[in-house]
């Protein structure tokens, strides 16, 4: 696989101990057995779609505090209020938490969903990749939104995959990107962009030397790697006999066409600046808060990308809810507001939908360490673009955010939204697992959320 290395970090995690190492890891010449050329394949087969819409996914690993973000609970108890007060938005009627000043300021272009249901309350994002919990699974397992994606509607360009994952995991991660192609096969797993250290895999096909994590920003280092790989492509024999799937493997991680994209130097400095610090931050615990993948995100879905999907930060919060939150959330705020202003300044707004939310909610009573423990009763999400009817809040939870007394929204009707948004038909679209039992999309009678579309 074509890697980035980054340096070692401090073993740390999430409350279940989980453990960290960055690294960036571009592409993939082998994922799960199957070889980026059989993927290419694969994804011929599938046809190549009529038109580019897209989705961009971002997973919050931990579980983002609802009441402290789009649901402040201003009649509630201190002990379950908190430190943040709600500010007004753009749109009268909605409030939001004072830390998202950028958000509130272009509500009408966002819809808070303060709703969310059926949370499997443990530390993974597959509910959120695969809008259904990880047990009882099909043969092969869920695929995720993006394998769905890349079976029936193919890639846009040749040279740029469709599913394409800018996930931060490692083998021992319950937030990383679950499923992968699950029974649609490998082939139709992400194209991985960023990566945990895999520490189970020994081997590494192609590294790009002199660039790490910290360096990525440094454009002449990163193209001159890229330069370097190209000429010991060619130099090796290694294009030599070929077929036309390896020499389009190659193609995708040799073309200028994921290096343009990642190289955000190439964007207006004032742009770049919207979404925050240019070099990558990490949290105490090692996870990542890269701003710039919001930009890469959006670099990827125009240069042909249909899903893509990050996870940003860690938000399990057991102790100093409000102290975190305070260097977290502005983050958050400053990258998703650039992002959506950026996909309406450039027409993008009807064809991207975007959607941010995490894993399950946290307890409405603050706990003896100022924080807030697990809570699957609720969460929240947030979506913007896609041509949807934005401007608006669905559903609404009780006074003390316990649970919802209007409008309760499971995870696959966000789904079932989403895959409209792409035009794929939620009754026709049809596959089968590894036992010959057929599954759609979504599950029958899920419909997409009648408020947005």
């Amino acid at each position: 696989m074509l890697t980035i290395l980054g340096k070692p970090n401090q073993r740390s995690g999430f409350c279940d101990g989980v453990s960290r190492r960055d690294f960036l890891q571009i592409g993939g010449l082998v994922m799960g057995g199957a070889t980026l050329p059989q993927i290419l394949a694969a994804e011929e087969k599938a046809g190549v779609g009529r038109s580019h819409k897209a989705i961009i996914n971002v997973f919050l690993p931990g579980g983002p505090p609802h009441q402290d973000m789009w649901d402040v609970k201003v009649d509630a108890p201190s002990e379950v209020r908190g430190e943040f007060q709600p500010i007004k938005t753009n749109v009268s009627g909605i409030e939001v938490c004072e830390l998202f000043p950028r958000i509130a300021a272009m509500m009408d272009k966002f819809v808070p969903i303060r709703t969310i249901v059926g949370a499997n309350g443990a530390h993974y994002s597959h509910q959120c990749i695969t809008g259904r919990p990880e047990n009882p699974a099909p043969a092969g397992g869920w695929p995720s939104m993006g394998a769905w994606v890349s079976r029936f509607q193919g890639p846009v360009k040749p040279a740029v995959p469709p599913h394409v994952s800018l996930f931060y995991k490692s083998d021992h991660a319950p937030w990383g990107y679950p499923g992968q192609g699950g029974f649609l096969g490998v082939a139709h797993a992400p194209f991985n962009l960023v990566g945990g250290r895999n520490e189970t895999s020994k081997t590494e096909n192609m590294v790009l030397q002199g660039i790490t994590l910290e360096r990525l920003q440094d454009r002449r280092a990163l193209l001159t790697s890229f330069d370097q790989f190209r000429r010991e492509a060619d130099t090796s024999g290694a294009m030599n006999g070929l077929d036309s799937f390896t020499e389009q493997a190659i193609g995708i991680l040799t073309s200028s066409k994921l290096a343009d994209a990642m190289d955000v130097s190439k964007e207006d400095p004032a742009v770049v600046e919207r979404y925050g610090p240019e070099n990558p931050q990490f949290h105490a615990d090692g996870a990542p808060r890269m701003t710039r993948n919001f930009l890469i995100a959006r670099r990827l879905v125009e240069a042909g990308a249909r899903v893509v999907s990050l996870n940003f930060s860690r938000w399990d919060w057991h102790g100093s809810n409000f102290k975190i939150a305070r260097v977290e959330m502005p983050l958050l705020d400053a990258a998703v507001s650039a992002l959506v202003q950026d996909l309406h300044e450039r027409g993008l707004d009807r064809d991207v939908s975007v959607v941010v939310w995490g894993e399950f909610g946290r307890t409405p009573k603050i706990n003896n360490d100022a924080g807030r423990d697990h809570w699957p009763q609720v969460s929240c999400a947030l979506l913007a673009g896609g041509g949807m009817r934005t401007g608006q809040v669905i559903g609404q939870t009780n006074r003390l955010g316990e649970h919802p007394i209007e409008r309760p929204v499971t995870f696959q009707e966000v789904f079932a939204t989403l895959y409209t948004n792409l035009g794929l038909d939620l009754n026709a679209v049809r596959e089968f697992d590894l036992r010959g039992r057929p599954y759609n999309l979504v599950d029958s009678g899920v419909q997409p959320l009648r408020e947005l579309v």
